[in-house]
């Protein structure tokens, strides 16, 4: 099939990491796809996942479900980077690859070092919340929010358009940025903010909670965010 005929409903899609971002978009992907698969180690993640009816096949190990076209990795960012390292031995066949970490070097470091069957993009939706899980998941959590890709010298025209068609689908807005831009733009508004909510919550004494207004709440919400997602984007940008 040539790269313009090459469609979303087309494709086949496997989403390896079903929790906030990856559950989010799944739901939001349904019925826009020709299959969609789901991998998530979680067994109450699956069993969710599967009386939601988000995805169509659903399995722990990635490497149990069928070869898709497309393979989104939803995962913290060093995990995303240990599937890198692994994928020739849970998917042979030729793929585009597609990530959401929140860090972009580390990833399209290795992402470059992929066999020459895949054809990898480097993603990061700016979205998100707080809290994460399937159970807190939202097919409108895309929905005009930034969709950041990040190309490597061996992105073909056909893994761009997908990338286009994926965050179009979810009325995400995409955009290019190249790695080191994409990193140093996030450490500021993002990395940074978690940093800051971080000091100001572990600094506030417990016994100024009953003068705790919208302000402070507003300010320290993002320090609720799920530590290893943190940790992981935290070690993967420090420069």
């Amino acid at each position: 099939m040539s790269d313009a005929g090459f469609t979303l409903a087309d494709a086949r899609v496997s989403i390896i990491g079903l929790g906030l971002m990856g559950g989010s978009l799944a739901m939001a992907l349904r019925g826009q796809c020709a299959t969609l698969y789901g991998a998530d180690p979680d067994r109450a993640t699956r069993d969710l996942a599967q009386s939601k009816g988000i995805v169509d096949v659903i399995s722990a190990d990635p490497a149990n479900l069928p070869p898709a076209d497309v393979l989104v990795l939803a995962a913290p960012v060093r995990t995303i980077l240990a599937l890198l390292a692994t994928l020739p031995k849970w998917h042979s066949a030729p793929a585009i690859v597609v990530d959401l970490g929140s860090t972009k070097s580390a990833i399209t470091a290795i992402m470059d070092t992929l066999p020459p069957q895949y054809d990898p993009v480097g993603g990061h939706p700016m979205c998100g919340k707080e809290v994460g899980s399937l159970a807190n998941a939202d097919p409108l959590l895309y929905q005009g929010a930034p969709f950041a890709f990040t190309l490597l010298p061996r992105s073909t025209l056909r893994a761009r358009q997908m990338a286009v068609k994926l965050a179009t689908a979810v009325r995400a807005q995409p955009l290019w940025l190249d790695p080191q831009t994409h990193d140093r733009w996030v450490a500021a508004t993002s990395h940074a903010p978690y940093l800051i909510a971080n000091a100001l919550a572990a600094a506030t004494p417990v016994e100024v909670s009953p003068m705790v207004g919208p302000g402070f709440r507003s300010t320290t919400r993002v320090a609720s965010t799920t530590p290893q997602v943190m940790l992981d984007i935290l070690a993967t940008n420090r420069e």
